[in-house]
C-alpha cells in the first residue's frame, strides 16, 4: 500500500533537508518554517496528487474530530444527490472517479454511497477518545485507497451543493460571502454547471484546488482552513484564513503550503494556540 499521509517528522529537520541553498527563496522558506515551528513541532507530508488539498483538509478535520458536524447529522443528507438531480439534470455529467460508461441513474446511488461512507467514518473516528487510537484510525483510513478516494468524491459533491446554494442565494438577493462573487466571476465558472464541468470534474484528475475553491471547501465543511503560505513569509498573506471572516463556532484546521498547489500538515502543537 501507499501511505497517503507520511509519518511525522521534525519540522526544522524537514526544512533543512528541503531548503539547503542560499537563494532568496530558500531563505524565505526557512524563515517560514521557523515561524511554523513556533507553533507546531512536526510535519506530515501529504501525497502530492491533485487531491492533496482535499486530503490534507480532511485528514486534519478527522484527526481532531470529537463530534459529527451538524450538517452530517441532518436527515436529508444522504438524499442530496437525488434532490439535486431532480432539479438539475446536468449533474448527470458529474465525473465519477475512473468509471466511464456507466448507465444513467447510477450516479445518485454512487454519490449517496460516498456520502454515507463520509458520515460513517466521521462518526466512528470522532467517537474514539484516545488521541493515539484516533490517529491510528486516521492512518488506517488514509491507507485504504478505495475508501479514501470515495471520500474525496463526497467532498467534491458537497462543494457543488454549496456552490449551487450560494449561486441561488445571490440570484435571490440574499447576502453571500465575497468569495462567492469571485467564484462565479471567472469566465470558466459563471454558474454552477460551468463550475462542475470546468473545475470540480477535474479536481483529482488534471488539477487541484484553486485559491477561490479553498473558500468553497471551507464553506462546504463549515471549517476554517488556516494555511501557512510559506512563500508569502513576511507579508500579511503569510497566514491566510479560508474564509477570512470565519464563523466563531467553526473548528479550525491548519495546513502548510510552499506554493498554493501542494499542501502538507503540521502536527503536535507546541502550546495552546488560539486563532
Amino acid at each position: 500500500y501507499k501511505l497517503s499521509v507520511s509519518p511525522e517528522m521534525d519540522i526544522m529537520e524537514y526544512c533543512r533537508k528541503e531548503w539547503r541553498g542560499n537563494t532568496p527563496a530558500a531563505k524565505r522558506m526557512r524563515k517560514g518554517y521557523e515561524a511554523v515551528a513556533q507553533k507546531f513541532a512536526s510535519i506530515r507530508r501529504v501525497r502530492g496528487d491533485n487531491y492533496c488539498a482535499l486530503r490534507a483538509t480532511l485528514f486534519q478535520a478527522l484527526s481532531q474530530a470529537t463530534q459529527l458536524p451538524s450538517w452530517l447529522q441532518s436527515e436529508d443528507f444522504t438524499m442530496l444527490p437525488e434532490n439535486l438531480l431532480s432539479k438539475y439534470d446536468w449533474i448527470k455529467q458529474w465525473q465519477l472517479k475512473q468509471k466511464l460508461g456507466r448507465k444513467m441513474g447510477e450516479i445518485s446511488d454512487e454519490i449517496k454511497e460516498y456520502l454515507m461512507l463520509l458520515r460513517k467514518k466521521w462518526k466512528s473516528i470522532s467517537e474514539i477518545k484516545g488521541p493515539i487510537e484516533k490517529q491510528e484510525a486516521c492512518d488506517k483510513l488514509f491507507k485504504n485507497e478505495e475508501e479514501e478516494y470515495s471520500l474525496y468524491e463526497a467532498l467534491k459533491f458537497l462543494m457543488l451543493k454549496t456552490a449551487i446554494d450560494l449561486y441561488n442565494d445571490d440570484k435571490n438577493g440574499r447576502r453571500v460571502p465575497v468569495f462567492s462573487w469571485l467564484l462565479f466571476a471567472r469566465d470558466t465558472s459563471s454558474n454552477p454547471y460551468q463550475l462542475m464541468h470546468n473545475h470540480l470534474n477535474h479536481i483529482g484528475h488534471s488539477g487541484g484546488l484553486e485559491q477561490v475553491e479553498m473558500f468553497l471547501l471551507a464553506y462546504a465543511l463549515q471549517y476554517t482552513i488556516q494555511v501557512y503560505r510559506l512563500y508569502k513569509y513576511s507579508t500579511d498573506e503569510f497566514i491566510t484564513l479560508y474564509p477570512n471572516d470565519p464563523e466563531e463556532d467553526w473548528p479550525v484546521v491548519t495546513l502548510i503550503t510552499e506554493d498554493d498547489r501542494h499542501y502538507n500538515i503540521p502536527v503536535r502543537m507546541c502550546q495552546e494556540t488560539v486563532l
